[in-house]
């Protein structure tokens, strides 16, 4: 349909169409200003929060029944969980933590992962966010990257985790026997996502820096077209001061329950394994921001887009058809046909 849509337009004759030509090239050659990058910042947050006030008395609202249907049902489950584990909150907030991460990300990444050594099922393929790459991965490589990312998480994340424990007791966080409620939950995720954006956005341009990428980062972007597995592949350094922090940020600030924290920091791994797992499926949210940044390096520095969208670091990726697809995908066409390359479009002008 797009193709079909820039033959016709290159096509029509009239004098407006060199006029909008050149108009959009100088869109594109042309960073956004600060005041219309802002716009379109307040924009899209005041539409979410019209959808949100008019959807809270109807969806939140069976949310909120589910939430504590058959006799407080969550509650009853983690009252059981605290009986049988204990209440001491530096069990709960430093081994939990640590065994949580690590079973999330590997359970969901190894899931990635089979797909990425057995190149199977076929019918995934066709998915791939650049095709051709990691068909099948160099498993000498993904040796390296899973004895880095194990050495990341059971050596430097415990005294990380250790000091985010004696910060939580020092900021106070709710009874461990209560559970917040429903929308409770959903408000401090608001606030954990929004601060997490801000810590990610900006430790990682620093660590895009000529100071520090040669010697810190550098290690992350080895691989231009990434695999799920290699999210927590980087430095010690930049584990802490990226891929930690951040997401703690939010927890910190609202001195969130520790289930909360779990809630969230399962989220925040779900959320960075798809982005680095080299496949936009359907359903899914869309990884072609994170994965243009592998490419190019020197755009999407975000997680939301926000910031990249004040700062200008995403006008690259915006000119280009990988922005085009960067949207859910609620069909199993796959992306690459919904908007093809515009090699493609002009393979079958031809035709």
């Amino acid at each position: 349909m797009l193709c079909d849509f820039e033959e016709d337009s290159s096509s029509s004759g009239g004098e407006s169409t060199p006029r909008k030509k050149a108009s959009n090239t100088q869109l594109t050659q042309h960073n956004p200003s600060l005041l219309s990058s802002l716009r379109s910042v307040l924009i899209v947050i005041s539409s979410a929060l019209i959808c949100f006030a008019a959807a809270r008395n109807t969806i939140t609202w069976h949310c909120q029944k589910f939430w504590g249907a058959s006799g407080d049902f969550w509650q009853a489950q983690w009252d059981k969980f605290l009986n049988a584990i204990g209440e001491d909150p530096f069990t709960l907030w430093v081994y939990g933590t640590l065994f949580l991460i690590a079973g999330v990300y590997w359970i969901f990444g190894g899931i990635y992962t089979l797909l990425d050594i057995t190149n199977k099922p076929d019918c995934l393929r066709k998915y791939k966010i650049q095709p051709g790459t990691n068909e099948p991965v160099d498993n000498k490589r993904l040796l390296n990257v899973m004895w880095c990312v194990l050495v990341n998480q059971f050596i430097v994340g415990p005294p990380i985790a250790y000091l985010m424990y004696h910060l939580m007791q020092w900021r106070g966080h709710p009874p461990l026997r209560e559970l917040p409620t429903f929308h409770w939950v959903l408000y401090e995720l608001g606030i954990h996502i929004l601060l997490e954006e801000i810590g990610f956005y900006y430790s990682h341009r620093v660590l895009h820096s000529k100071y520090l990428y040669k010697y810190i980062h550098k290690q992350h972007h080895e691989w231009t077209a990434p695999i799920a597995v290699t999210a927590m592949y980087c430095h010690p350094l930049e584990h802490v001061f990226s891929n930690l922090l951040p997401p703690f940020l939010g927890v910190f600030v609202m001195g969130s329950h520790v289930a909360t924290a779990w809630l969230w920091f399962s989220l925040a791994i779900l959320s960075t394994l798809n982005a680095h797992s080299g496949y936009h499926l359907p359903f899914f949210p869309s990884p072609e921001a994170h994965d243009f940044h592998h490419l190019k390096f020197n755009n999407c520095f975000g997680v939301l887009g926000l910031l990249d969208r004040v700062h200008g670091t995403d006008t690259s990726f915006r000119s280009t058809r990988a922005y085009q697809r960067h949207i859910m995908m609620l069909s199993f066409v796959p992306p690459r046909e919904a908007y093809p390359d515009m090699n493609q479009c002009k393979h079958k002008m031809g035709k």
